[in-house]
């Protein structure tokens, strides 16, 4: 927690902290989602009535801010506590969806691309990467990154345990970034997962050689 919690004085974890620690430590997240999904509601539903922070499923040094929480116990039906574990359970996902860039089919970006004079960037991915879900929520979803995606590039999302990558690319890690113009050349490969600042840095090296063959 920032400034030990002084900054932004939270009452409680933020939800899309919730929603990721409780996905991760409940149940089997690889596993059967409605099952899954049953777990945690299940999970939510005993805390609701029973708070207890030595049941969190917080990291240690996020929640010794916080206090328990009052038991809600007489003051919720059963419909609202199913409301409130969907809507926990589906957050983080929604927040994602809704403020991460906008993504485009491969053939799509192309066109787009040539058109606008951008570059492509291919977000090779999987569906259980840890570190592809870590930027997604806190480097993806950031306004400055997501203004200077849409300023110069055209985002395409592929998940490898759906779709091979285009134009006979591989990737031995996830996530990796694959650069390329308008006229399907690869300008960069760059794997791992990095914070803001040096994702910042790394679109703007990209811009530099592709302005530069361009000459």
């Amino acid at each position: 927690m920032e400034e030990d919690n002084k900054l932004l004085n939270l009452k409680a974890p933020t939800l899309n902290q919730i929603s990721f620690r409780l996905k991760q430590q409940i149940g089997d997240p690889k596993g059967d989602e409605d099952i899954h999904k049953m777990e945690v509601a299940s999970f939510i539903a005993d805390y609701i009535i029973n708070p207890n922070l030595q049941n969190s499923k917080c990291k240690k040094d996020i929640i010794k801010y916080f206090k328990t929480m009052p038991s809600m116990k007489g003051k919720i039906t059963e419909n609202e506590i199913e409301a409130v574990s969907d809507y926990i359970y589906h957050y983080e996902a929604n927040l994602i969806k809704k403020k991460s860039v906008s993504y485009h089919s491969f053939d799509k970006a192309v066109e787009k691309a040539k058109k606008e004079n951008k570059i492509i960037i291919i977000k090779a991915t999987s569906k259980y990467c840890h570190y592809c879900k870590k930027m997604d929520r806190t480097v993806l979803i950031d306004d400055e990154v997501i203004q200077a995606l849409d300023k110069d590039f055209v985002s395409v999302v592929i998940d490898l345990t759906k779709n091979n990558l285009p134009l006979g690319l591989k990737s031995t890690m996830t996530p990796t970034f694959f650069f390329i113009d308008s006229n399907k050349k690869l300008i960069k490969e760059v794997a791992g997962s990095w914070n803001k600042e040096d994702f910042l840095i790394i679109l703007k090296e990209i811009k530099a050689l592709y302005k530069k063959d361009k000459k």
